[in-house]
C-alpha cells in the first residue's frame, strides 16, 4: 500500500446548493478552479463543511468525480467516506480509491456513542483499513459526533500499515500534544480547526484541514510559510488577524455563515441544504464587518 505525506493546508470543500436544494455542480467546479490558483496543498471532498450528511451517494460520487477531474495536478485529494455502517464506509472508500484519490478520511462511528469504546473503535478502523484499497485517516470531530477517540485507540491504530493519519477538529492542544508524542514520526497528524493552527505548528504538526481555507486559503497557508521560515512573529500576527473570521464562520454562524463569507471573498457559496437555514441580514452585516477588519 502506498504511503502519503501531507504538508500544507486543505479546505473541507463547501458544497454549493441551488435555491431549490439541488447541488450546484457548476459553482463547485468554479470554486475548485479558483482554489487551484491559491496556496493550497490539496482538497478534502465530503467533509463536515461539505454538508455531507445531507448528500445522497449519487451526489457524493459526482462531487468526487468532478474534484478529481478539475483539481490541479499534484495536489492531495482526500475523500470523506466514513459512516456509521462499516460496509457502507468500505464501499464508498474503495469507489473513491478507484477514482484515484490519495486517502480516505473516515469519521468515527457515533450513533451508538456510549458503545464506542477504544476496543470498538480499534476494531472498526482496523476492519476498514484492512479492506480499503487506499490509505485511510481517522477523523475525530466530537463537536458533531460526541465521540472523542481515546489515546489508547490512536496509539494502536497509528501503527496499522494502512492508517496513515488523523484529522483532529477538537482544537484541544494538550490532547494534540499527547497524540503527537504517541504516534509514529511519519503519521500525518492534521489539525482540523484554524483556531489551533499556530499552536499545532509549534507542536510539529505540518498539515491542516480548515473550514477557513474555503474563504482565506492564502492567509492560512501564509501562517505556515512564515512559521517554517522562522518568522514566528509574522506567523502569529497573521494567525491572530484571521482568527476572528474563523470564529464567525464556525462557532458563531456555522456553514451558512461560511458560505456567505466565501461569497464575500470571491468564491461561490451557494445556499445551504434543508434543514439548515440561511443567516439573516444582521448576521451578514457582522460577518462582513469582521472580514473587512481582518483584511485591512
Amino acid at each position: 500500500m502506498k504511503t502519503i505525506c501531507i504538508k500544507g493546508v486543505l479546505p473541507p470543500m463547501i458544497t454549493p446548493f441551488k435555491e431549490n436544494g439541488d447541488v450546484d455542480y457548476d459553482m463547485f467546479t468554479r470554486n475548485l478552479k479558483k482554489w487551484n490558483e491559491d496556496k493550497l496543498c490539496g482538497y478534502l471532498v465530503l467533509g463536515s463543511n461539505s454538508e455531507t450528511v445531507y448528500l445522497t451517494e449519487e451526489e457524493k460520487l459526482e462531487l468526487l468525480r468532478l474534484a478529481k477531474e478539475v483539481a490541479k495536478p499534484g495536489r492531495v485529494l482526500l475523500a470523506g467516506t466514513g459512516s456509521d455502517c462499516e460496509r457502507d464506509t468500505i464501499r464508498l472508500t474503495n469507489r473513491a480509491a478507484r477514482m484515484g484519490y490519495d486517502a480516505a478520511l473516515v469519521l468515527t462511528p457515533f450513533y451508538y456513542g456510549g458503545q464506542m469504546s477504544a476496543k470498538a473503535l480499534i476494531r472498526y478502523f482496523t476492519n476498514v483499513a484492512d479492506a480499503s484499497e487506499m490509505p485511510i485517516m481517522i477523523y475525530n470531530v466530537p463537536k458533531f459526533t460526541h465521540v472523542n477517540i481515546m489515546a489508547e485507540a490512536v496509539s494502536v491504530l497509528s501503527r496499522h500499515p494502512n492508517i496513515v493519519g488523523m484529522k483532529d477538529s477538537t482544537g484541544d492542544i494538550p490532547q494534540m500534544a499527547t497524540w503527537k508524542r504517541i504516534v509514529p514520526e511519519d503519521f500525518n497528524l492534521m489539525v482540523g480547526t484554524a483556531s489551533a493552527w499556530y499552536p499545532a505548528l509549534a507542536l510539529g504538526v505540518e498539515a491542516a484541514v480548515l473550514a477557513l481555507a474555503n474563504t482565506n486559503p492564502n492567509e492560512c497557508a501564509e501562517v505556515q510559510e512564515a512559521f517554517d521560515a522562522g518568522d514566528w512573529q509574522k506567523a502569529r500576527i497573521t494567525y491572530q488577524r484571521i482568527f476572528p473570521i474563523n470564529t464567525a464562520i464556525t462557532a458563531t454562524y456555522g456553514i451558512a455563515g461560511l458560505k456567505y463569507a466565501a461569497g464575500l471573498m470571491g468564491y461561490e457559496g451557494g445556499c445551504v441544504r434543508s434543514p439548515l437555514t440561511e443567516i439573516d441580514e444582521t448576521a451578514k452585516s457582522k460577518i462582513k464587518e469582521i472580514i473587512e477588519r481582518a483584511m485591512v
